[in-house]
C-alpha cells in the first residue's frame, strides 16, 4: 500500500473519530437539566407569640401588648416561633417603656419621666443576635401610645400604658426555629432621683406588632419508587 492511501485512510479515520465526539458532544448538551426554580417570593406574617406576661389590649389599637420582663433564661422571655423557612428571617417589632401614669402627679407637675430601657433578641441556646433600646420623655398625657384596657381606673383601663415607639428590625440567622426577647435592663430619670432595673423578674420595657418577613421554604421532595423490572 503506498504512502498516499496511508495517509489518505488516516486523515478519515480523524475525520470520523472528531465527528463522532461532536455529536457525542450534541447529545450530552441536549440532555442538560433545567435550570432550578427561582426563589419563593418574601412573605410577611404575624407569627406566633408567646407572651408570659401580657399587658393587655390597646383602647384604641387594638393591638396586644407585652410586658418583657428581665432574665438569664431565654425560655422566660417573649418566645417568637418562625416558620420553616430558606435563608434569614427579618423579625420586626415595636419597642415601648412603661409609664405608670397619675392624675395626681399631672396635677402637681410631678409626672416627668426619662425612660431608656434595653431588651435582647437570643436564640433557644442563649445566644444574643442583637440588642434593641427604646429611650423617650414623658411630660403629658399625649405621650402615651395607648391606654390598655382591663383595669380599674377611669374608663376601665390600666395605670400602666406603654410611652415612646422605636421601631425594631432584626435580621435572625437561617437555622433558628424560635427566638426569645428578654429585657435586660431600663433607667428611668424622674425629678427626684435615677432608678435602675436590672434584677431578674422585673418589667422594662413593653413590645407590640411582631410582625415576620421571610422566604418559605421549599416543599420537601418525596422519593420516587423504584420501577419493578
Amino acid at each position: 500500500m503506498s504512502e498516499m492511501t496511508n495517509n489518505f485512510i488516516a486523515c478519515a479515520l480523524v475525520f470520523v473519530v472528531g465527528a463522532s465526539a461532536a455529536v457525542s458532544g450534541q447529545g450530552r448538551r441536549a440532555a442538560r437539566k433545567a435550570p432550578p426554580p427561582p426563589p419563593a417570593p418574601l412573605t410577611k406574617v404575624a407569627p406566633e407569640v408567646t407572651c408570659p406576661t401580657p399587658l393587655g389590649v390597646g383602647v384604641t389599637s387594638k393591638l396586644s401588648f407585652c410586658d418583657i420582663m428581665t432574665g438569664r433564661d431565654p425560655a422566660g422571655g417573649m418566645l417568637v416561633a418562625l416558620p420553616p423557612h430558606a435563608g434569614p428571617v427579618t423579625l420586626t417589632f415595636d419597642l415601648h417603656n412603661r409609664h405608670t401614669y397619675s392624675e395626681e402627679q399631672m396635677k402637681t407637675n410631678r409626672a416627668f419621666a426619662r425612660y431608656t430601657a434595653t431588651v435582647g433578641v437570643l436564640t433557644m441556646d442563649n445566644t444574643l443576635i442583637s440588642r434593641a433600646v427604646v429611650q423617650n420623655e414623658f411630660r403629658k398625657a399625649a405621650d402615651l401610645v395607648d391606654r390598655i384596657g382591663g383595669g380599674a381606673g377611669p374608663g376601665g383601663v390600666k395605670a400602666v400604658a406603654p410611652t415612646g415607639t422605636e421601631p425594631i428590625s432584626i435580621e435572625i440567622p437561617e437555622g433558628e426555629e424560635r427566638v426569645s426577647i428578654l429585657g435586660e435592663k431600663l433607667i428611668v430619670e424622674r425629678l427626684d432621683g435615677v432608678d435602675n432595673f436590672q434584677l431578674p423578674g422585673q418589667p422594662v420595657a413593653i413590645v407590640s406588632n411582631v410582625m415576620l418577613e421571610y422566604r418559605p421554604a421549599p416543599p420537601k421532595r418525596t422519593p420516587t419508587p423504584a420501577r419493578r423490572r
